[in-house]
């Protein structure tokens, strides 16, 4: 098969969604001997090597977030390069203009369709001072998703959301996976830890992905200080770069490493005490799986993303969204607590078998095959 992948970032900048399709496309090149085209805005300073055959596409950087690419539609140069590779499928990422092209063009071309679902953009808006666009946004999504012939999410309740909103039953679940070998208590470092100064005695509380708004970090801002104040020994722990970094190092000693990879990335994570993921914005934590196998404890917002994953009370803990209290007091616990947090991350660890690679993108293939099923049948 030749699958034409259309991405908003395929690998100019590093994150959870384009991580999930770069490996995904590995699989599908390696394991289940397809030819994966795709199309994706790009940077003259790519975060990493992309995985298949990767197509420029015009772009400009985004008004509100320059560090994003918009590409405004499909050129006619991409267009025959499309028609040229003639793909068996069309895979859509991002519901943006090149995306809604290529479905545009797929159907004109009689060719399936199948989306991935990777970000809750509607839920971004509030951040950014633009709540009053949300339906509008919905809308779009509404069609994005209904254009395609089958969607893929990585969670049940965001699949079961997904079938309400198309009426029918073309959804299906992409999960994640996780490298256990890289990412496992055993990573732990006091050495490190001291290096960057921290105590023995103090708390690390991660803050693990990137550094924006979306992301809690308001929330998680308002929890350390509140802690702070009651004088936990708690220190922020900040994996992870952003154009909200300036939020985090303002409060009192907290510990900004920036972007790290591969064994640093994992020492770091494992060198901390409790993550706290404030987040309702995900649609999969890649970063909260990496820190469950990583052994940390989790105090996370309750949000559908986080309860696919983390066990109320096992192997993470589970508060209402926005709630600063609730989160200050699970801590709190934690803290005070080091046999529950070792046995809660030890449970986290555990958890994380149930997640593999392997096992996700095969899911994509299954996806890949019902959206053709479907297609052949509705053109016969």
């Amino acid at each position: 098969m030749r699958i034409a992948l259309f991405s908003g970032n395929y690998n100019y900048l590093r994150e959870g969604a384009n991580q999930a399709l770069n490996r995904l496309v590995h699989y599908l090149e390696a394991k289940a001997g397809y030819d994966v085209r795709v199309y994706s805005p790009v940077t003259a300073t790519p975060a990493f090597e992309p995985a298949g055959t990767l197509v420029p596409v015009p772009s400009i950087a985004l008004p509100v977030r320059s560090e994003f690419r918009l590409a405004l539609g499909l050129p006619r140069a991409i267009r025959r390069d499309l028609i040229q590779f003639a793909p068996d499928l069309i895979h859509v990422s991002t519901p943006d203009i090149l995306s809604t092209r290529a479905q545009s063009l797929a159907k004109r071309m009689n060719i399936p369709i199948v989306a991935s679902m990777h970000t809750q953009f509607e839920a971004y808006l509030e951040h950014y001072g633009l709540a009053w666009l949300r339906p509008i946004a919905e809308a779009h999504l509404r069609r994005f998703y209904r254009r395609s012939d089958h969607v893929v999410a990585p969670t049940p309740a965001l699949v079961a959301e997904i079938k309400r909103m198309r009426g029918d039953d073309r959804a299906s679940v992409w999960s994640r996976g996780v490298d256990r070998s890289l990412f496992n208590a055993k990573r732990r470092d006091p050495e490190w830890r001291r290096s960057i100064g921290l105590a023995d005695d103090e708390i690390a509380l991660l803050f693990f992905g990137r550094l924006v708004l979306e992301k809690g970090i308001e929330a998680f801002v308002q929890v350390v200080r509140m802690l702070q104040r009651d004088g936990v020994r708690v220190r922020v722990l900040a994996v992870g770069a952003g154009p909200a970094a300036s939020i985090l190092s303002a409060v009192p000693g907290a510990i900004l490493t920036g972007h790290l990879d591969g064994v640093d990335l994992a020492r770091a994570i494992a060198s901390a005490d409790i993550m706290l993921a404030p987040s309702t914005t995900e649609t999969f934590g890649n970063v909260m799986l990496e820190a469950m196998a990583s052994g940390l404890p989790i105090v996370s917002a309750d949000a559908p993303s986080s309860r696919s994953m983390l066990v109320e009370g096992e192997t993470g803990m589970l508060c209402p969204p926005h709630d600063i209290v609730s989160y200050v007091n699970r801590i709190m616990k934690l803290v005070a607590n080091s046999d529950i947090r070792t046995r809660m991350g030890a449970a986290a660890r555990l958890k994380s078998e149930d997640f593999s690679w392997d096992e996700a993108c095969e899911s994509v293939v299954r996806a890949y095959d019902l959206a053709r099923l479907v297609s052949n049948t509705a053109g016969g």
